[in-house]
């Protein structure tokens, strides 16, 4: 079994930028892929971005140059640092270990809220 926890998210004005934190249980982070994922009202949840145990990274075209993955093996983190908030990023933010290419364990989700 996994622990996630998310962190960071909150209310932001657009343009503006947050920082997510993803902190698994246990020392595993190194071995293994993580997303992050996001789900808004009305839709279906949608891959943000990825990052290989070699830190090779992917984004979607709606977040890629706004929005940088990143992990710190010895805290057992990954990060999602968001830039340049859109009204389209408003959403719950979810991080998830990736095997295979599809998500597995969830996190609990933090919510973003982006205001105009």
């Amino acid at each position: 079994q996994v622990q996630l926890v998310e962190s960071g998210g909150g209310l932001v004005q657009a343009g503006g930028s947050l920082r997510l934190s993803c902190t698994a249980s246990g020392n595993i982070l190194r071995f293994i892929t993580m997303g992050w994922y996001r789900q808004a009202p009305e839709k279906q949840r949608e891959l943000v971005a990825t990052i290989s145990s070699a830190r090779s990274t992917t984004y979607a075209d709606s977040v890629k140059d706004r929005f940088i993955i990143s992990r710190d093996n010895a805290k057992n983190t990954v990060y999602l640092q968001m830039n340049s908030l859109k009204l389209e990023d408003t959403a719950i933010y979810y991080c998830s270990v990736v095997r295979r290419g599809s998500p597995t364990y969830w996190g609990q989700g933090t919510q973003v809220t982006v205001s105009s």
